[in-house]
């Protein structure tokens, strides 16, 4: 299907040609909206008559091409997406990875895995590939042939799908995987989590079913004011909280492959359709600044300022619009002039990189206007066309908390292009909200201007006035989530750092029973060497310390007593108090932190707020290494 874009517009419908009713629907103010949000819907249509208007002397340029999936077809392409081709093709015969992967899953993840392989093998078969098409049960089956210790120590259990479809064959061998109790044990009932306490140690999906178990799922009416949203927070994790950001390149590849399954996993539960589109063909520009990939600017940029990682042409214009000051009464509502703002475009094209444009001529309304049609002339929208539609059925689930857990996996989806330039998006905007007395934008009236540019694919659709308010009130819902809990939303859920820690070390198990039969074969003193892998991370430390390593620091190395208080906070200050108070002041701003190296986790950066006896104790074979942060 063809999906035609004008200037930012994304269509995802074959009906996108037709002409769009300019006129605004009514809508009701009786909702229960404050005073200053009472205009808030009012806001939303304003802004989406302003958008069209700036964009009525413009020519089509650039066409996106998203390809409606066969059958099968979305379902192969998600198992790519989750790191699980092998299971399929050429490379079926060597699923080991694979297979440690499936062994770490919950039985929510696991069942929406096997639902994707159960449709891929059925497709394969009436295609007659050539290629070895796999049996879901010999995938899911190999799983529960033995009963092995998990890392931490828990025992494997078979768990039964209620979607199996091969009747009379052993119970073993229509089993899903194993999971760990851990991750699908709920707090006890005895202590309740708060209402607002957002469980991050827990599977999300796996929550969802023990809420429809217990039948407490109700539903949370959207009530369209700022005043309603829950203030969530993250209950304080001794063994500390992980950031996007946070984990090595490797291990954040297996936190995405996780998220995937985990965001589906959610919506099968409660029953939400979750669709991927694949923009296969884009006409775009290789160079400028509007209407320019994210990826391309980036590249662009990188040459000029090595390792930025937001468009320089936003930072720019958000640096002009705070420089006007965030008090000014409308920001970001209050259009600026077309004609101004197109010259401005194309003499911002001309001159950005030379560095001889004149940015004191740009007003501070016309930043906010460039800034947003920045935005919507991505030749992808920010968002992304993968995920747009995931991001906006977010609307349809049951409660507030499971809107924002989906957020969550959906933000950790993003490509990373997007992930930041969204972050630094998000955060302007709170400080816009932050003047909300003086410049009368409350979250509610940023949500309603924004949602247009950056879900401008809504425009073109054929629908009636209901339709077209249920959409414009449901992705204005999304943008008030994005903007509320943003600080939230780029944390990496627990239960999924644990999961990989366990794929790590299942991983280093198999790679060392392969080293000593490989030593064994080779006719070396395996004996020798089991003793020597064994005293690797206990060589001169004595128990209940940790030698901590800080090759860029005054003392290089120290051995720290480990305590219930001690904190990653702590261990810096020990450090930082060998250095020069110049130094050290400087170092003290944030630019070096205490990484976990190794044993069953790549790379993390610890918080401030991380209890080391604790983190020792989930990761004793680690080193501890006091390094700058990555730009």
């Amino acid at each position: 299907m063809i999906s035609s874009r004008r200037h930012g517009h994304y269509n995802m419908n074959q009906e996108s040609t037709a002409p769009r009713v300019t006129e605004r629907p009514p809508f009701d103010r009786s909702s229960s909206q404050d005073s200053l949000d009472e205009l808030s819907m009012e806001d939303y249509w304003i802004e989406l008559e302003n958008i069209k208007k700036s964009s009525e002397n413009k020519q089509d340029q650039e066409v996106v091409v998203v390809k409606e999936p066969d059958e099968g077809e979305l379902e192969e392409e998600w198992l790519k997406e989750a790191g699980l081709s092998n299971l399929f093709g050429e490379s079926v015969d060597d699923p080991q990875e694979s297979m440690v992967f499936l062994s770490t899953l919950t039985r929510t993840q696991a069942a929406a895995v096997q639902k994707r392989v159960e449709t891929v093998s059925q497709t394969l078969r009436k295609k007659n590939k050539q290629h070895h098409i796999p049996d879901v049960r010999d995938i899911f089956a190999q799983q529960t042939e033995s009963k092995e210790k998990t890392p931490d120590g828990t025992e494997s259990q078979s768990v039964r799908t209620n979607e199996n479809k091969y009747e009379g064959k052993d119970d073993q061998a229509s089993s899903l995987i194993v999971y760990n109790k851990e991750l699908v044990n709920l707090a006890s009932e005895d202590t309740p989590a708060s209402e607002t306490d957002i469980n991050l140690e827990v599977s999300f999906a796996e929550q969802a079913v023990n809420q429809k178990e217990n039948a407490k799922d109700k539903t949370q009416k959207n009530k369209g004011c700022d005043t309603s949203l829950p203030s969530f927070r993250l209950p304080k994790d001794k063994t500390g909280t992980t950031k996007i950001g946070d984990l090595a390149s490797q291990d954040m590849k297996k936190v995405c492959y996780l998220a995937l399954i985990e965001l589906t996993a959610l919506y099968d539960v409660l029953g939400i359709e979750l669709k991927q589109h694949k923009a296969v063909k884009i006409k775009t520009k290789d160079s400028g600044l509007f209407g320019v990939p994210l990826a391309t600017l980036l590249e662009q940029d990188q040459r000029k300022v090595p390792g930025t990682r937001i468009p320089l042409i936003f930072q720019k214009l958000i640096s002009r619009i705070e420089e006007g000051g965030l008090e000014t009464e409308g920001l970001l509502r209050i259009p600026g002039a077309a004609m101004r703002i197109k010259n401005l475009c194309q003499e911002l094209e001309a001159k950005f990189y030379e560095g001889t444009f004149n940015w004191e001529s740009v007003k501070q309304h016309d930043a906010a206007s460039l800034l947003k049609l920045f935005i919507r002339e991505l030749p992808q929208p920010l968002l992304s066309i993968e995920y747009l539609k995931a991001f906006q059925v977010v609307q349809n689930l049951p409660s507030k908390k499971q809107q924002l857990q989906a957020l969550n996996l959906l933000v950790i989806l993003l490509p990373e292009a997007n992930r930041d330039t969204l972050k630094a998006l998000l955060e302007f905007l709170q400080r816009v909200i932050d003047n909300k007395e003086e410049n009368k934008m409350t979250v509610m009236n940023v949500a309603m201007v924004m949602a247009p540019n950056l879900f401008m694919y809504q425009l073109g659709l054929k629908a009636n006035e209901q339709q077209e308010l249920a959409k414009a009130a449901g992705t204005a819902n999304i943008m008030l989530l994005l903007i509320k809990y943003h600080k939230l939303l780029w944390t990496i859920p627990k239960f999924i750092v644990n999961q990989v820690r366990k794929q790590n070390t299942e991983n280093q198990r198999k790679d060392r029973k392969a080293m000593k039969k490989l030593l064994k074969k080779m006719a070396y003193d395996r004996e020798k060497y089991e003793k020597q892998d064994k005293s690797t991370n206990d060589a001169d430390v004595p128990q209940g310390v940790i030698r901590v390593q800080a090759p860029h620091l005054s003392k290089v190395s120290m051995a720290i007593q480990l305590t219930e208080e001690l904190k990653a906070s702590d261990v810096l200050a020990r450090f930082l108090s060998q250095e020069s108070s110049d130094v050290a002041q400087t170092l003290k701003k944030g630019e070096v932190s205490l990484y976990e190296i190794g044993g069953n986790i790549g790379e993390r950066c610890l918080d401030d707020n991380t209890y080391m006896k604790d983190l020792y104790q989930l990761n004793p074979n680690a080193e501890w290494v006091i390094k700058s942060k990555p730009v």
